[in-house]
């Protein structure tokens, strides 16, 4: 029979783990485990104070040992680490097993993460909610001090400093506890599946292993910016005269007087468009582009990195696992990998860049690139590299959304371009316009149609209609805004199993919340899923893996056409709130395509480290692996992630990447 063991702990580091992430926060040489509140099988929580020489019982630091013992914690990952180095734990990865991560299982039922917001989203009671006054407590006792003649200079606050608000910090500490087990018994009807928690599992052995980063570029690309930045920025002041011509208010007000014309931004765009127009003169001309300049990259990325390097140049945890809680997908961290700028550099004009801005040779670089700010921006990607004697195995699918959709909806025509030549844009063209596929080549007229069978699969999978042209660049693609319904309606006519699982998709759902009764679509499964005991209640779409997406109290509401439509609390991406969102039937497929995309990803991450090939980040539906320059192999690496999967017969799958000795976008 297991048992369990609850814990939450609160520490001391002198690093900002905002800023530097959670490894090296632990890693710090000052790093302590002040607090150690636990409780072991729901008898009543007890908080150790180990910032006054408390010791943890020897019954409870065995059964951190046991693997009959589960530990539960929320967000897990951070007690499993401070735990880790606290007991000197020799290889931590192999602990994992025995670990339970509330916040993913929060995560996992739709809900969002953060403790408190967890716990008011989920409608604890207050006697079972996180404590307001955590935040403070926290900045005061668990960060470095502020050295004030108030304070006697000290750097630091000790229990003894403040006693009183030490008693409400442990009080804190115990309540963290009573609620991570409220959320885990509400939640507990609806498990984390097995192969969720050894997914979690692998995703922190990845942002363990970390990945090695280019200080000497680094630090030359902050040099070369600083220094163009002086430079540009004086030549502006001497233009304008202002003090301050990186001011908005100031150089906005200065353009309003020169041009005549109220300026009341400066964003990339508005200034974009102000360079497009007519200009009254060359200083106008000169400070806008100098504005534009300057705003091509910014160097936060660069110092992120230098922020959150660990003692042997590797950056860790810049993974997410289910960051997006409606598909299960990853997010990015710290540095965002998934967020990083484009490289339109290639091959030896990459590598002279990187070269030249590690010898900081500014004036090489201003003569063969011109602007510095933009080749610094194409080069952060390529400040990630593997080990020293290591190359980079960089593997990504190919169009995995465009075939998971077409594998749901039953699309047979897609599956076999995928099967076959691939080219999915030419063949949808051809489809959409009538005409043969040999045409839609290079030297042709009919080529132009490549434009439209392209941005049509992009973005109209999923219910889109002008709007989501115009949002994939149909109109900077040179194409017609008249064309654009005629593009939506030829896709829809020659996509109508994708249009009919639309429908069939929303049906279902509306059906699923009317009636209480399950719904079978294309191998999905719609349900009412709830429990009176714990008031929770959700809307669940078990997937071909096995996994399901979770939305939590779903209604039926009407929706801007007076329809009956698809209601579920979430959090909004705008407001940043829980409230309830409302959904359709190309929005849920989005959701489950994602979702069925991320599978495959996921399925392939476990493949490929059982392979032993050891991933050090993925973006999305890419993953980068460190391996032995002799023993590179990027051909198996896509022969095993082209390999059916179990779970989704007849999808097809492919894979391409390159072999390099630093990131980019091939």
């Amino acid at each position: 029979m297991a048992h369990h063991l609850n814990i939450d702990l609160e520490t001391f580091s002198s690093v900002d783990i905002k800023k530097a992430g959670m490894y090296k926060y632990v890693q710090s040489l000052d790093f302590e485990i002040l607090l150690f509140a636990y409780s072991f099988d729901g008898a009543p929580v007890q908080v150790i104070d180990l910032a006054k020489n408390e010791e943890i019982p020897g019954s409870i630091i065995s059964s951190l040992y046991r693997p009959d013992v589960i530990k539960h914690a929320y967000n897990a990952a951070f007690e499993w680490y401070c735990l880790s180095k606290h007991f000197y734990i020799p290889d931590p990865g192999k602990w994992l097993t025995q670990w339970r991560d509330t916040m993913l299982h929060g995560l996992y039922c739709g809900y969002t993460a953060g403790l408190g917001a967890t716990g008011a989203a989920l409608g604890l009671p207050e006697d079972k909610r996180k404590l307001a006054t955590g935040k403070a407590l926290i900045k005061l006792f668990c960060t470095p001090t502020t050295p004030t003649a108030r304070n006697g200079g000290r750097t630091r606050t000790l229990p003894h400093h403040e006693p009183e608000k030490w008693k409400l910090f442990k009080e804190y500490n115990r309540q963290d506890v009573i609620t991570e087990q409220e959320i885990q018994r509400r939640l507990s009807p609806f498990p984390v599946p097995d192969f969720v928690q050894k997914q979690w599992e692998t995703d922190l052995r990845i942002n363990a292993r970390g990945v090695a980063v280019d200080l000497d570029l680094i630090y030359g690309a902050l040099e070369c910016n600083e220094a163009i930045t002086d430079t540009l920025t004086q030549e502006a002041v001497q233009l304008t005269g202002l003090d301050n011509p990186n001011s908005v208010p100031q150089l906005s007000g200065w353009l309003t007087k020169e041009t005549g014309t109220q300026v009341t931004d400066l964003r990339k765009e508005t200034v974009k468009t102000m360079l497009e127009g007519e200009i009254p003169n060359d200083t106008v001309r000169r400070a806008l582009e100098i504005r534009q300049e300057l705003s091509k990259t910014s160097v936060k990325k660069y110092t992120a990195m230098t922020e959150a390097v660990c003692e042997d140049g590797r950056v860790r945890g810049l993974l997410q696992y289910y960051g997006a809680n409606r598909t299960g997908r990853w997010a990015g961290r710290i540095i965002q990998p998934q967020n990083l700028p484009r490289t339109y550099l290639h091959g030896d004009m990459l590598d002279l860049a990187r070269e030249l801005v590690k010898g900081r040779k500014i004036d090489h670089l201003q003569l063969i690139y011109g602007s510095i700010p933009d080749t610094l921006s194409q080069l952060i990607r390529t400040a990630l590299i593997p080990a020293p004697g290591h190359q980079f195995v960089d593997a990504d699918f190919s169009a995995i959304e465009a075939r998971v959709i077409a594998w749901l909806a039953g699309e047979d025509w897609v599956l076999d371009v995928f099967r076959g030549h691939g080219k999915i844009y030419e063949a949808t063209a051809a489809n959409m316009f009538g005409v043969p596929i040999e045409k839609i080549v290079k030297g042709h007229p009919e080529y132009e149609l490549r434009q439209k069978g392209k941005v049509a699969t992009l973005a109209l999978g999923y219910q889109g209609s002008t709007g989501a042209l115009i949002k994939m660049s149909a109109l900077k693609m040179g194409i017609p805004e008249e064309d654009l319904p005629d593009i939506v309606r030829r896709w829809r006519e020659a996509n109508k199993r994708i249009v009919d699982l639309w429908y069939s998709v929303e049906n279902a759902a509306l059906g699923v919340v009317r009636t209480g009764r399950p719904a079978g679509v294309r191998g999905l499964l719609f349900a009412l899923e709830g429990d009176h005991d714990t008031d929770q209640y959700f809307l669940t779409v078990t997937l071909p893996s096995g996994r399901k997406l979770y939305y939590a109290r779903p209604s039926l509401g009407t929706n801007q056409w007076g329809k009956p439509s698809i209601q579920y609390w979430g959090m909004n991406q705008t407001t940043k709130r829980w409230e309830p969102i409302e959904s359709y039937g190309g929005k849920l497929t989005e959701n489950i395509v994602q979702a069925i995309a991320r599978d495959c990803l996921a399925e392939n991450i476990e493949r490929l480290e059982a392979a032993g090939y050891p991933i050090v980040f993925h973006i999305h539906d890419e993953v980068v692996i460190d391996y032995s320059k002799e023993k590179a192999d990027l051909k198996s690496v896509c022969q095993i992630m082209s390999i059916p999967i179990s779970w989704a017969p007849g999808l097809p799958l492919s894979a391409e990447g390159w072999i390099g000795d630093y990131f980019t976008k091939d």
